[in-house]
């Protein structure tokens, strides 16, 4: 029984932290990018599938960078700069957890 509770205990623990960098990228999406792509992070996420946004955002995110700089030119240096890798993760974990076919919406409308 102690087992069990101690897994459970893991699982809610490791299921927060996956949900706090969606969070976290649902942040920088709004503050970074959402004016240079003119569009909310609900249609944001809603661009690709999951598995789609999981090859985007392999390679330190170089698919994504490389579409959406071709897209958006405006956001072109954002996209590349190095400062942004980590949070480009972030990005890419909000985007994730609230693609097409993941059956989330986020509150960010």
């Amino acid at each position: 029984m102690k087992k069990l509770l101690m897994l459970l205990a893991a699982a809610a623990m490791m299921a927060s932290m996956a949900q706090a960098d969606a969070k976290t990228g649902q942040k920088t999406y709004l503050k970074s990018f959402k004016a240079k792509f003119g569009m909310n992070g609900t249609k944001f996420a809603a661009e690709h599938t999951v598995s789609e946004w999981e090859e985007l955002f392999d390679n330190n995110a170089a698919g994504f960078i490389k579409e959406y700089s071709e897209r958006f030119p405006a956001a072109a240096g954002i996209l590349n700069n190095p400062s942004m890798v980590d949070k480009l993760q972030d990005v890419g974990d909000f985007a994730k957890e609230y693609g097409s076919d993941s059956g989330n919406v986020p509150s960010c409308g």
